[in-house]
């Protein structure tokens, strides 16, 4: 059994932030031809269910960087490394020194709908105000002020964008933390800006296919994606893909390097490789 991983942005998604017409047909394709696919991306649930609307993604899905699975056939949510109260305290401390607002994500597995809640202070930079607006305002994702997150609240990752060098140095610093990791890359704002995210250390997309791997006995576990966050899954895929805008690292270990994300690169190379 063939079982396909995608990350989203810069690999299944065009510069958009869209599924393309063609990447949506070719979906379609495998699916009838029942060849097994899904997504691991460290977006929210909230935020990439956005952009997966109008696709059938059947099986469990990987978010957060692996934390969070969900399947959405029996609508169950798994949550696995979370941030410690210690942890979240560290990376707070260390944005508010650098003056960047950290974007607190957590979940309420309380909630029916497992609601997305994001703590954060009031932003102090116009790239957080847009993040703000025009991305945040896209999801179902409610936004409430820092000094209102719980004590026990299940922090999936904590998220910020600010001035890339600034944002690099941040990316250094909080990787050197033993209990942490980090994920950094240029914003889609512009290249003087990058974003970051912050997880518990033994969070990672890996485990995450692994567990998916034994739990749908797949025998060929096929990975596409395309930075550091991608790693991990491509470490114990059969196949592993990087479209041809991935950052080196993910093309050195990668199996072959593929399209570019904005031309289809990932659909017409399925297309090929399971003449579709």
């Amino acid at each position: 059994m063939d079982l396909i991983f995608f990350d989203l942005d810069g690999t299944l998604l065009n510069k958009s932030s869209e599924i393309s017409p063609y990447t949506k047909d070719t979906l379609g394709l495998l699916a009838e031809r029942d060849i097994a696919f899904t997504v691991a991306t460290g977006r929210t649930m909230h935020s990439a269910q956005h952009v997966l609307k109008g696709t059938e993604f059947v099986l469990p899905h990987i978010y957060n960087n692996g934390v969070a699975i969900w399947d959405p056939s029996g609508k169950a949510l798994t949550l696995e490394n979370l941030l410690a109260p210690s942890e979240v305290n560290t990376i707070v401390q260390c944005a508010n020194e650098n003056r960047i607002t950290p974007f607190v994500n957590t979940v309420d597995i309380n909630s029916e709908s497992n609601d997305h809640v994001i703590y954060h202070a009031i932003p102090q930079h116009q790239v957080e105000r847009d993040l703000i607006d025009k991305y945040f305002s896209r999801t179902d994702a409610t936004l409430a002020p820092i000094e209102q997150l719980p004590a026990h609240a299940h922090i999936t990752n904590i998220s910020m964008i600010g001035d890339a060098p600034l944002v690099y140095e941040m990316y250094q610093y909080l990787n050197n933390h033993d209990e942490l990791i980090a994920y950094s890359g240029p914003a889609i704002e512009g290249d003087q800006y990058r974003w970051m995210d912050v997880h518990h250390q033994l969070a990672n997309k890996g485990s995450a296919v692994e567990i998916l791997k034994n739990k749908l006995g797949a025998s060929n576990v096929i990975c596409f994606g395309d930075s550091d966050n991608d790693i991990s899954m491509f470490e114990l895929a059969d196949e592993a893909y990087a479209p041809s805008n991935a950052k080196q690292m993910i093309k050195d270990a990668a199996t072959s390097i593929i399209g570019h994300h904005n031309e289809d690169g990932i659909a017409r190379f399925l297309r090929e490789r399971f003449s579709l």
